[in-house]
């Protein structure tokens, strides 16, 4: 069956009119870069171009919704690349959801996330947002008596985890507070301001003071 004749089919089985069949079809085989394929059987297309033909009948009927799943996988490097292009110019005529495990792909495509752990939502919200919650990572020079319980007193921390430097300085990843009328920060912004102010108002032998760098990776691990 022919790249084609195989539109054709699926154009009258989703109920397109006739007259408007060849439109359809023509705007479908552009935009997912089939034009100089529609001859050739689908059987002697690559994995890559077998994919175009499965998005260019799911898109036929210009649909504002369509729904993919793992739509890369068993693609090579630049059929990965090929695809994913090409779902962001769809993505400018529907919205796409699609379920992956490849969270590299979910950063690279998606501009808001829902992550599923055991049939629940973990999260739901602008990759954007997500990074927003980043925390800071907070290493002084030498120890400092009492610095977690210290740290433990600001309004606008709300937790800490031990952390240890590319160099072994030990420290704290430090999340912010979801809400305080007195903070100067909260859940969201950057706290490094604060901390600094901290730091230097109580003489702290600073080290390292930066936001932590939270890939989608990180926050499904911590999620999870």
């Amino acid at each position: 069956l022919s790249v084609q004749n195989y539109l054709r089919m699926m154009a009258e089985l989703r109920e397109i009119s006739p007259a408007k069949q060849v439109e359809y079809i023509s705007d479908a085989v552009r935009a997912t870069g089939l034009t100089e394929h529609l001859a050739r059987p689908i059987s002697q297309l690559s994995k890559g171009f077998r994919q175009r033909v499965g998005l260019a009948q799911a898109i036929l009927h210009r649909p504002k919704l369509l729904i993919l799943d793992e739509p890369t996988v068993g693609l090579d490097p630049t059929q990965i690349v090929e695809i994913r292009r090409l779902i962001k110019r769809l993505s400018q005529q529907s919205t796409i959801l699609f379920s992956t495990h490849i969270l590299s792909e979910v950063e690279a495509l998606c501009d808001r996330v829902i992550i599923l752990l055991n049939g629940e939502i973990r999260a739901d919200a602008r990759l954007s947002e997500l990074a927003a919650t980043a925390d800071a990572l907070l290493v002084l020079q030498e120890p400092v008596s009492g610095l977690e319980n210290e740290l433990k007193k600001l309004q606008f921390v709300r937790k800490l985890e031990p952390y240890r430097s590319l160099d072994g300085y030990p420290g704290f990843r430090i999340s912010g507070a979801e809400n305080s009328d007195n903070a100067q920060t909260s859940k969201g912004d950057d706290l490094c301001p604060a901390l600094y102010a901290v730091v230097k108002e109580r003489n702290w032998p600073l080290r390292e003071l930066r936001r932590d760098v939270q890939t989608l990776e990180t926050i499904f691990n911590r999620l999870a």
